[in-house]
């Protein structure tokens, strides 16, 4: 059960709800045409879920981007509090092999169409080294999906943007969090509306959202 936040002015609530819409940036049209799903290592459940199931919807590959980095532990902790995933080893492992233990035993994306990045630990390594991936390995990528956190949707974008900046034929990268987190004053305090398992902490949540600012600036 996520800890209890003191509810906030609606001013302010208002407020959070539009940062969190702006960086969680959805543009996934409603029946795309795709060659590829990207996630990036990431702890939000409903996010994993996505990636995988639009994977296996689509029949496409899935290139898993992530090692171990600050916040790998949140993600060992959102598994092992999952009553589908916590039999997955988490201990000491890579972002990517977890999520990709996912895919195949609970998703059924087989194998041989999981791609595995292991070495990136910040978001402009998982654009960099995605393509490192794909060119490498031959896949297809003229039209994909990226899938991240939907605190750094909205960064992750912008930096695979600039990986690609210096190729004519630069594929066509939609974007995709899977969820778009909306805060509301509960009886409790704050709480996430909807369903809000495998979610942040409330706090841990408008932290992250405060601290993408910075981090957008174009200095």
């Amino acid at each position: 059960m996520s800890e209890q936040f003191p509810s906030l002015p609606e001013a302010v609530l208002a407020a959070a709800n539009q940062l969190g819409a702006w960086l969680a940036q959805d543009d996934l049209p409603q029946d795309p045409q795709i060659e590829l799903v990207v996630l990036a290592g990431n702890a939000v459940i409903p996010t994993i879920d996505f990636a995988c199931r639009l994977a296996a919807h689509q029949a496409v590959p899935l290139l898993i981007s992530g090692g171990i980095g600050h916040s790998t532990s949140f993600l060992y902790q959102s598994v092992l509090n999952d009553p589908r995933y916590r039999t997955i080893p988490v201990d000491d492992r890579a972002e990517a092999h977890i999520l990709a233990d996912i895919a195949h035993q609970f998703w059924a994306i087989p194998r041989q169409r999981i791609v595995v990045e292991d070495r990136s630990t910040n978001c402009g390594e998982n654009a960099r080294f995605t393509r490192q991936m794909l060119e490498h390995n031959g896949i297809a990528h003229r039209t994909g999906v990226v899938v991240q956190d939907p605190t750094m949707q909205r960064r992750t974008m912008a930096t695979f943007a600039r990986v690609w900046q210096d190729d004519p034929r630069a594929p066509t990268w939609y974007s995709a969090p899977g969820c778009v987190p909306v805060l509301r004053n509960g009886r409790d305090g704050v709480t996430f509306g909807g369903e809000d398992t495998g979610l942040w902490p409330v706090g841990r949540y408008l932290a992250l959202i405060l601290g993408e600012l910075p981090r957008l600036a174009d200095n």
